[in-house]
């Protein structure tokens, strides 16, 4: 599946303002149970090298969603 060129990067980015912006990263029922549950998340390519283990390093890549 080919990128989106119109897709835009939010480095950070609250559960209210994904579902607000009704942004399509992940199915809307995982979403909400994240947010209920207040867990950070990480959204990312996994398809990158090394991008699993930049993310457990902390290291900022993709867009971390903050409850």
């Amino acid at each position: 599946m080919a990128a989106d060129p119109n897709a835009k990067l939010y480095h950070n980015i609250s559960y209210p303002e994904v579902l607000e912006k009704q942004l399509r990263v992940m199915d809307l029922t995982a979403i909400t149970m994240c947010k209920q549950q207040k867990l950070p998340l990480v959204v990312f390519n996994l398809k990158t090298p090394g991008n699993i283990a930049r993310v457990m390093r902390g290291e900022p890549v993709g867009t971390k969603i903050n409850p």
